[in-house]
Parts: structure tokens; C-alpha cells; sequence
């Protein structure tokens, strides 16, 4: 069969066409991805030594490269690029470990990349393989350029951040920390664009990050027959302290990371959420206001401290009366509250003496500092260069990272990858994660004039 010129160039992949800087980042993106790093049956050694592997051929000494694996499947690496000078070293941070997935609950293969539609598919696609690529890809091309730091960079892949921290980060702090000690820490697993509509609305960088504490509420009773209720039932005692807490909200409470993030946002959200948003830093005691933001769930907790039961365990017997009854309670602090006050509040809304209220592990607290300026200005001229007049604001997450174990070890963390991604389809350990194409070359160029701004 007889075929055009016109229909071949068609059948040549996206890909073909790429620039070798993309297609390096490409590659590696996809072996990340059919690299399965779940913690039930995934290898985490086996990226990292595929990661390390690729250093190795690019004629980094085997003395600055370490695959370190507290057990067999749960390897990190760390590579180490010398600067010039005398400064402390930059930490660049990601993480291989990546959530479950079910083939049954994808309508693909999870653990095979695909480019489709304009989107790259798989498990770690958006949390966090394809920020992963991009650092390793620019790590790599600063190598081949003969480009020399002015101090040193690291870069650190490490395992565990999604299942804990037991083999990761926190056991590089303990165990190897002059590997990995710097100056400050960019965090490839926080920030990044935001898309609304399409349109890119603005570059976050994470500053500040709520904090983890989990406490167990336990009312213990004599029980007795089921066929002999009374009123002092254990499971009576916990529900009725719960049904309280779900009534209660912890007092708002700004302080410069949320401040700036509201005041810097609010041009960009038409109508009442913009309107709410400046008006909340300039008026916090506006009931209206704060009643308004309260009901979005990303808007309340980023305005307080928040607690919710996850889980509940009661009664032993169907004809039996429960004889003990617990849940747990996830609280996310704000990093300028304290743990204590929490646990004290917690008591006097649950208001009663019957149920115990026990902290799981202590909070990890570490020495907030406010956003370092080298670091913002980096950002800011890269996202001019990429993005011309589009704004940078500081942002605090919700969630937790590998972040928090630098910033309990005196080394602060701040979260950028570049990537963009629609406000209203986050598919983070969800079904069919992906992220745009576009957003990830465009994110590989952006992440590189960043690291070359803070290695000069």
C-alpha cells in the first residue's frame, strides 16, 4: 500500500520530534514509571540504582553517588554535584515511593506510561515521578554542560514518604546526615503551577506546611448483657464527644505565609472567594467572611487548626455491651500552634471526663522560618522568563511531606517543581493520575533556570 510523506510524518510519535533535553527527560520519566515502588510489592532499590546508574554513565565519580537501602526493596540515592566555594550546600529532594494502584480501578495499566491525549498516565505521574524526571534530567544536563556550582548540590531520591518515613528521609537525618546537609531544601514534592480553566492563574511556592498529630479518644466500661442496656455505654460516650467536635471549628488565625497567600490571591478568583480572600487578612473577625470560607474545605484549613476522626473500633459481641470504645483523631496544626493548646482544646470540646484522650506520636515541630528571599527571587525570575507577569505567592499545604524531617533537623524546606496542574482535577493517588505533557516540558526548563540561579 502506497503512503504519502504526509502520512508518515503523522505516524511519527510526539516523542521523535522532541528536543534531546525533552526526550532525556522523557525516558527517564517513563523508566520511573514502570518502575513499580509501592510499598506492598514495589522496588524502590531498583529505581534508585537505575537512577544512580544514569549519574554513573555521565561520568560522575562513584564517590559522590550513594544508593543507600536500610532494607533490601527500600533504597535511596543521593548524587552531589562540588561547587567552588565555601557556602552550605542546596538539598534538591523528591520521592520514588508511590501509592497503590489497581489495575481493576484504572482504565489502563498504572504502571504503564502512556502519552495520550496530551497527557502523560501512571502511578507517580503527578505524585511525584514526573518532578523526579525533571530533576534528574537537569542534574544530568548540568553535568554535560561542565556547569560548576558556586557550592555544593545535592540531590536526594529517597523512599517511604508515602508509607512513612522509616527508610527515607528521616533515616538519611539520622544515619547519614552529612550526605544530605544544607543550607535550605527545595522541595520538589510541594508548590507548582496552578491551572483554572486552562489558564495558569499563578506559581506557588510551598513555605509552610501544617503539621501532623494524631491523638486516640478511649472510653473503657464494665459492659454487661445487651439485653440489659443502660445509658452509661461506651460507644454513647465517644459518639456524643465526637458529635461535639463535628460542631466545633478552631478559632482562624493568619499568620505571614496565609497572610500573603490570601492578599497575593485574591485578584486572581472573581467574585465572593476573591472578595472573601482580601477581606479576610484585612478583617478576620468578619463572621460572614470566615462562614464562607469555612464551608470550602481547602479555604478551612488553610484559615485553622483542624481535627476529624478517621477511624473508630467498639464492642467485642453482638449481645454484648461494648465494653470499650476508640477512634482516632487527625489533627493538621497550623505551624504556629501549639500541640499542647490542641490536646487542651480537644478536651474541653469533647467535655467529658469518661473518654481518655491520648496523643499517638509526638508532633514533629519543626523551627518555622519565614521563606528564604534566594530562593523566591529564583523563582520569580524563572516564572518571568516562562511566564511573563504572572505572580508567585508563597503557599501553605495542608498535607504533609518528607519536608517536615529537614525542618525538625534544622534544615529549612521550601516546595517548587514547576509543573502545572488543574485546580479541579488533582488525580494524586487517585485513579488515571496523569499531568499535562505541555506543563511537564515546559516545568523541565523552568526547574533548570531555578537550579542554575541558586547553583551560581
Amino acid at each position: 500500500m502506497r503512503i504519502t510523506c504526509f502520512a508518515l510524518i503523522l505516524a511519527i510519535p510526539a516523542f521523535a520530534q522532541l528536543e534531546p533535553r525533552q526526550q532525556l527527560a522523557r525516558e527517564i520519566f517513563k523508566q520511573l514509571i514502570e518502575i513499580n515502588t509501592t510499598d506492598s510489592v514495589g522496588d524502590n532499590t531498583k529505581a534508585a540504582e537505575a537512577v544512580a546508574a544514569r549519574f554513573r554513565a555521565a561520568g560522575v565519580p562513584d564517590k559522590d553517588i550513594h544508593v543507600l537501602a536500610p532494607q533490601a526493596r527500600k533504597g535511596n540515592v543521593v548524587v552531589r554535584f562540588h561547587g567552588t566555594g565555601t557556602a552550605r550546600p542546596i538539598l534538591f529532594i523528591g520521592h520514588l515511593d508511590v501509592v497503590e494502584a489497581k489495575r481493576a480501578d484504572w482504565t489502563m495499566d498504572p504502571f504503564e506510561f502512556r502519552e495520550q491525549d496530551g497527557y502523560f498516565y501512571g502511578r507517580g505521574t503527578q505524585d511525584m515521578k514526573g518532578a523526579d524526571a525533571i530533576l534528574i534530567a537537569n542534574f544530568l544536563r548540568l553535568k554535560q554542560e561542565g556547569f560548576r556550582p558556586s557550592r555544593d548540590l545535592i540531590l536526594a531520591l529517597t523512599s517511604d514518604e508515602e508509607s512513612g518515613p522509616a527508610n527515607g528521609v528521616e533515616w538519611l537525618v539520622k544515619n547519614h546526615r552529612d550526605l544530605i546537609d544544607a543550607e535550605y531544601c527545595v522541595n520538589s514534592d510541594g508548590g507548582g503551577g496552578h491551572l483554572k480553566n486552562g489558564k495558569p492563574t499563578f506559581m506557588g511556592v510551598q513555605a509552610a506546611e501544617k503539621v501532623f498529630l494524631s491523638f486516640k479518644l478511649e472510653v473503657t466500661n464494665a459492659g454487661g448483657h445487651s439485653s440489659l442496656p443502660r445509658k452509661d455505654n461506651a460507644i454513647y460516650h465517644l459518639a456524643g464527644g465526637l458529635s461535639r467536635l463535628a460542631e466545633f471549628d478552631f478559632p482562624v488565625r493568619l499568620f505571614d505565609v496565609t497572610r500573603s497567600q490570601f492578599e497575593r490571591a485574591a485578584s486572581l478568583y472573581p467574585g465572593q472567594l476573591g472578595a472573601d480572600l482580601k477581606a479576610i487578612g484585612q478583617t478576620p473577625g468578619d463572621l460572614a467572611v470566615i462562614a464562607r470560607l469555612s464551608a470550602l474545605p481547602m479555604y478551612n484549613a488553610l484559615i485553622r487548626t483542624t481535627c476529624v476522626p478517621t477511624m473508630m473500633t467498639a464492642g467485642h459481641a453482638e449481645n454484648a455491651l461494648p465494653q470499650s470504645a476508640s477512634a482516632t483523631v487527625n489533627c493538621r496544626l497550623l505551624p504556629v500552634d501549639n500541640p499542647a493548646d490542641v490536646q487542651q482544646t480537644l478536651r474541653r470540646v469533647l467535655a467529658d471526663p469518661a473518654i481518655t484522650i491520648t496523643e499517638m506520636a509526638p508532633a514533629k515541630l519543626g523551627n518555622y522560618k519565614p521563606l528564604n528571599p534566594e530562593m523566591m527571587t529564583a523563582v520569580t525570575a524563572a516564572t518571568s522568563k516562562h511566564w511573563p507577569g504572572l505572580p508567585v505567592i508563597p503557599l501553605m499545604t495542608t498535607g504533609a511531606s518528607d519536608g517536615v524531617y529537614l525542618n525538625v533537623a534544622g534544615i529549612p524546606t521550601y516546595g517548587v517543581d514547576g509543573i502545572f496542574g488543574d485546580e479541579d482535577d488533582s488525580r494524586a493517588h487517585g485513579r488515571d493520575e496523569r499531568i499535562l505533557v505541555k506543563s511537564f516540558y515546559e516545568a523541565l526548563d523552568f526547574m533548570y533556570d531555578v537550579t542554575v540561579a541558586l547553583g551560581r
